[in-house]
């Protein structure tokens, strides 16, 4: 594969960076909606705060309900780009109804769908940058993509905030907000049309189920503790709830997640780079660490530079999580990376669902329990991982 000697110097195939500026542009657009869509949603539209909370756990699952059919598909036809497109075009034509409705029920329609392409585009997109990345420089070629995903996710609130400081706040300037949003969403498809290719290896006779049952043994002994773990994967928002019980406003909560976002950006490329060097597998048992001790953290945190340092050490936690889990994913299942990441997708986003409501209920009794059951969870996630070690082959593949 011929790379360009300039960004070879990166250690980096260009398709990397192309396929990070295509999330780039639409993680900026999504993100510029989804820091005011709460507001315009209760009080533009007038929506309660309990319908606002449905429609988000609806977000949150149709988010994930796509990703095994999605990487299924990819890993049957060989295809990437024309599912990526797909997906990416989904969410850019769901942010169309902004602009022509402003009722609840459209509102509802537009946040459920826009998720609905997320999940439709992540498991062939991911497939596609493990493509073109070799097993040495996976891990950093992971990390600078999610870095740039993420950099969007930073740059695109600065942005609502700027127009909603210049025109004010009011019906007409969330408009705005929403057409400029809907232009780098359009680009991000444009640059993503001119990406060529890398298909990968069709399986056309295999169904959903087979594809399963085909899937490597290390792959679905990894999911195993996957799955444990995602119980102790609590929803944002109690960190968010944590911080302003220690004395945190609302503006600067707002900062706190900005600067989780930054540590993100930072983490991940380096955190790729470790991967690569000391083994991936390290990697991911050393995020279910840090996720453990961040968790007894915030259980004895009283004070706000603490919950400082814990927002920084999650950004950290969040760059092992997002980007090194799926180059581990790329590592262990050579054929049928799609339909992989997809159900690794799909099983821990159903658990999060179940561990947020877990942790609601523990927090309505003690906030600190929420993230003690958290700690446990993660304990015993990293002990499954070390006696179940799916980075190494068995004597027996039978599972």
């Amino acid at each position: 594969m011929k790379v360009d000697p300039a960004v070879k110097k990166l250690g980096l195939h260009p398709d990397v960076l192309k396929l990070g500026l295509v999330s780039f542009l639409t993680d900026l657009s999504s993100e510029m909606i989804f820091s005011v869509f709460a507001i315009f949603f209760t009080t533009i539209a007038g929506a309660s705060a309990a319908l606002l909370g449905m429609i988000e756990g609806l977000a949150d699952l149709s988010a994930s309900s796509l990703n095994y059919l999605a990487g299924w598909l990819s890993d049957r036809t060989g295809k990437r780009k024309i599912f990526a497109l797909a997906g990416y075009g989904f969410s850019a034509l769901a942010k169309i109804i902004l602009l022509i409705t402003s009722s609840v029920v459209g509102l509802s329609i537009f946040r459920v769908i826009e998720r609905l392409g997320k999940g439709f585009r992540g498991p062939p997109r991911d497939a596609w940058l493990s493509a073109v990345s070799d097993k040495n420089t996976r891990g950093y070629s992971f990390g600078v993509h999610k870095a740039l995903d993420k950099s969007g996710a930073i740059l695109g609130p600065l942005v609502a905030y700027a127009l909603l400081s210049w025109l004010g706040d009011g019906a007409s300037t969330f408009r705005i907000l929403f057409w400029v949003a809907l232009i780098p969403a359009l680009l991000g498809i444009v640059v993503l049309s001119l990406i060529k290719d890398q298909p990968g290896v069709q399986h056309p006779r295999e169904n959903m189920l087979e594809t399963w049952k085909i899937l490597s043994p290390e792959f679905k002994r990894y999911l195993v503790a996957a799955g444990i773990f995602s119980l102790a994967y609590f929803s944002f928002g109690f960190l968010l709830l944590r911080a302003h019980s220690v004395g945190f406003s609302v503006k600067d909560i707002v900062l706190l997640y900005a600067l989780f976002n930054i540590a993100f950006v930072v983490a991940s490329p380096l955190i790729g780079k470790l991967g690569d060097h000391f083994g991936r597998a390290r990697i991911i048992m050393l995020g279910y660490l840090i996720y453990l001790l961040m968790s007894l953290g915030f259980a004895f945190a009283t004070t706000q530079w603490q919950v400082i340092v814990l927002f920084i050490i999650y950004g950290v936690f969040y760059a092992i999580d997002e980007a090194q889990s799926k180059a581990f994913i790329a590592d262990i299942e050579l054929e049928r990376r799609a339909s992989a990441i997809g159900l690794y997708s799909f099983v821990t986003g159903l658990i999060y669902l179940p561990a947020s409501l877990i942790a609601g209920a523990l927090w309505l009794m003690h906030p600190s329990s929420a993230f003690f059951v958290a700690a446990c969870f993660a304990f015993t996630a990293l002990t499954v991982f070390v006696f179940l070690r799916p980075d190494q082959k068995h004597c027996s593949n039978a599972y």
